[in-house]
């Protein structure tokens, strides 16, 4: 009975990896799209998405089953907890990289409103977070965990520079106001990204310490 429990944990964990892995591969594929403007990359993007709708599906499946056959306590309980609420957050990732690959399509046949330098350079600290929150959450790494968190602020750092960049473009030329507002989203889902890795952090931090730290200031 002990083989089965470790065996089917290990199963939950490989489905969550396997998840993660193909939504970094979308993230790093979002962001070469935009830069490249490779609409065909932008386009397995969208149809790779259903994939991981179901991994989120089966990871629920998994953990359910897990909860119900074993009654797992404390930290084995956590886990199975944890894994539950990762699965939304790597699938509302997913989708922010399908809205982004959306955009690149718009944007790919239209000549482009400023270089794109900064919007990239979100883009890539958006999916370093999401990396290493999963990561973390492998290790069972709380310290590392809290320090993604703090990272979140150098994200909606530059999303406010590139708002304010985007707005002037706009003042200044109202023909660009269609493409910079496609920008403005990319880089609003970049931002909202790096959200969802700070939550994927914050529950590798309940995860070890069996406190909930959502909602609360991080400590020093």
């Amino acid at each position: 009975m002990q083989r089965l429990f470790e065996e089917e944990l290990e199963q939950i964990k490989e489905t969550i990896l396997t998840m993660a892995g193909l939504v970094e591969r979308a993230l790093s594929d979002a962001g070469k799209a935009l830069v490249e403007r490779d609409s065909a990359l932008a386009q397995q993007i969208i149809d790779g998405d259903d994939t991981i709708d179901q991994l989120e599906v089966e990871i629920d499946r998994l953990a359910a089953e897990f909860i119900v056959r074993h009654q797992p306590a404390a930290s084995d309980l956590r886990f199975v907890i944890v894994a539950i609420k990762l699965g939304p957050e790597l699938e509302r990732i997913a989708d922010h990289a399908t809205n982004i690959a959306e955009r690149v399509l718009y944007l790919n046949d239209k000549p482009i409103v400023k270089p794109l330098i900064d919007l990239p350079r979100m883009l890539n600290l958006s999916r370093a977070m999401v990396s290493d929150a999963i990561s973390a959450y492998v290790q069972r790494d709380s310290a590392k965990a809290r320090e993604i968190i703090r990272r979140d602020d150098e994200v909606d750092a530059l999303y406010v520079q590139l708002l304010r960049e985007l707005i002037t473009f706009m003042i200044d030329d109202p023909q660009t106001i269609s493409r910079a507002i496609a920008l403005i989203f990319v880089a609003r889902y970049a931002e909202r990204i790096g959200d969802q890795a700070t939550n994927i952090a914050e529950e590798v931090v309940y995860l070890e310490e069996g406190t909930p730290i959502r909602h609360q200031p991080l400590e020093d």
